[in-house]
């Protein structure tokens, strides 16, 4: 699991080159990698599969500001992580 953290006033956007650079380091090739781009306001989760052409793929933004207040979906996502982490 890789965390990027960036300011408030950054896009989640300017850490995804960043994170994806991590992630491809993990020697681990048969498991897909798993990361987290998190601004303080809004958080985005990454999933990268190392094959021949590697590929990944983004989860929706969940947003700390709205009225619905998603922080409870970023800890479940992070409790599912972790079980998968754990096998």
């Amino acid at each position: 699991m890789v965390i990027e953290s960036k300011k408030a006033d950054y896009s989640i956007e300017k850490g995804l080159a960043q994170i994806l650079a991590y992630m491809l380091g993990n020697p681990t090739t048969d498991k897909p990698s798993f990361g987290l781009i998190a601004t303080g306001s809004e958080f985005i989760f990454v999933k990268l599969v190392k094959t021949n052409l590697p590929r990944y793929a983004l989860s929706k933004g969940f947003l700390m500001r709205n009225p619905g207040n998603e922080l409870y979906d970023v800890l479940r996502i992070f409790k599912r992580l972790i079980q998968i982490a754990s096998v």
